[in-house]
């Protein structure tokens, strides 16, 4: 299979050494003038559980192929795209006019309806997923990483389309278990709460790095996604359906906080996992944070830890030190808050490590941040419809 990763993140570099391995043709795209800056390898040191349980170290000096035009008339079979939830408008706008007859792995986060989330992507060339890997680049260059034996993919409540069965063989030869979610939809929504629990806690200390084997954090991120099961409810979730993903936020955290704390701070790979994210200037968790705390107050639900949390994810003027997107008359501007405080050193001792962003074409979006005035989240874009809300002029 041909396949191209969107961007050369995190996810996307893993998952493509991965596919790579397994035989498959695998290129990365980057925006124009990336490929000259990112060096033609990159530096791994992975831990690979695919075989083993405890993980295979993986260090080497990988050739990645990068491209930065893409026509309509490709001959890709498949792109991943795996980018934060907050950059997925401009991500499938830039590739509905260039998907050809590809098939798109939307593989990352989601807090909106996803059919809505696709924009004008066509529907029926859609896969979805979720990856089961994580880690960062590091001050020297290196991704700092583990890759888990298996990943997730779901449909909406329907069988798998010859197109999905095709992306999830492909994985499949990379010797990655395929975990099944028919309610992806639901799925996802919990994952995302979950990670606004985690992160609003990690952001109070600096970085998700500093969970790391903190009982009494890790704690209160479990209560803080507890707190958020009402949430899920009140947008029409079926807990019932998600079992084990709310299972760690019911279950009491006097046994479940302890056990967390010894994972993150004794085994290798959670521990590469959460230590990785240690940039403090990391953009995703600010973004998770706000879009769930804005739904909860849409929706009129107390999320107390959440809240408490908000002077280190706010945007200028509510409190926090966040930049913030509006629009002149000739496009977005941004305005710059004051800095962040800085994490605090990392446990391991290993060198500061910069949490990756995962998306690789930034251009200056059409997508309005700003509407009649209005600094706008990304849960209330989605809410105009992706088209309107691209075309809309701001006056």
């Amino acid at each position: 299979m041909k396949i191209l990763m969107f961007g050369r993140g995190v996810i996307a570099t893993i998952y493509g050494w991965a596919l790579q391995q397994a035989g498959h043709d695998v290129e990365f795209y980057v925006r124009p003038g990336r490929a000259e800056t990112y060096g033609d390898a990159v530096d791994l040191d992975l831990f690979d559980m695919r075989r083993r349980v405890w993980g295979q170290r993986v260090a080497e000096k990988w050739p990645v192929p990068y491209r930065e035009a893409l026509e309509p008339d490709h001959d890709f079979d498949l792109i991943v795209l795996s980018v934060p939830h907050h950059r997925l408008a401009g991500a499938t706008a830039f590739l509905a006019p260039r998907v050809g007859q590809a098939t798109v792995l939307v593989f990352g986060n989601l807090w909106t309806e996803p059919l809505a989330a696709i924009g004008a992507l066509p529907a029926d060339q859609i896969a979805w997923g979720f990856p089961q890997a994580g880690g960062g680049f590091g001050a020297d260059g290196v991704l700092h990483g583990a890759l888990l034996p298996s990943v997730i993919f779901g449909t909406l409540d329907r069988p798998p389309t010859n197109r999905e069965r095709a992306v999830r063989q492909a994985f499949r030869e990379a010797g990655l278990r395929i975990k099944e979610r028919p309610d992806f939809r639901g799925w996802l929504w919990v994952h995302f709460a979950s990670d606004a629990g985690m992160f609003s806690q990690g952001l109070r200390l600096g970085s998700l790095s500093q969970l790391a084997g903190a009982t009494g954090d890790l704690r209160e991120a479990l209560l803080a996604g507890r707190e958020l099961l009402p949430l899920l409810q009140a947008r029409g979730l079926d807990l019932r359906r998600h079992r084990g993903g709310v299972l760690p936020f019911r279950a009491p955290t006097w046994l479940t906080a302890p056990v967390l704390a010894w994972l993150t701070a004794h085994v290798a790979p959670a521990r590469v996992s959460l230590t990785a994210h240690s940039d403090p200037d990391a953009e995703e968790p600010r973004e998770v944070c706000r879009d769930t705390l804005a739904e909860a107050r849409r929706l009129g639900i107390s999320v107390p830890r959440l809240e408490a949390a908000e002077p280190h994810f706010a945007r200028e003027g509510r409190g926090g030190s966040e930049s913030t997107d509006v629009v002149g008359p000739g496009g977005p501007l941004r305005l710059l808050g004051p800095p962040r405080p800085r994490a605090k050193p990392g446990r391991t001792g290993r060198p500061t490590a910069v949490h990756t962003r995962l998306f690789a074409v930034q251009p200056l979006s059409p997508v309005r941040d700003v509407v009649e005035g209005k600094v706008m989240t990304t849960t209330e874009k989605h809410e105009l419809g992706s088209e309107e809300h691209r075309n809309r002029i701001v006056r």
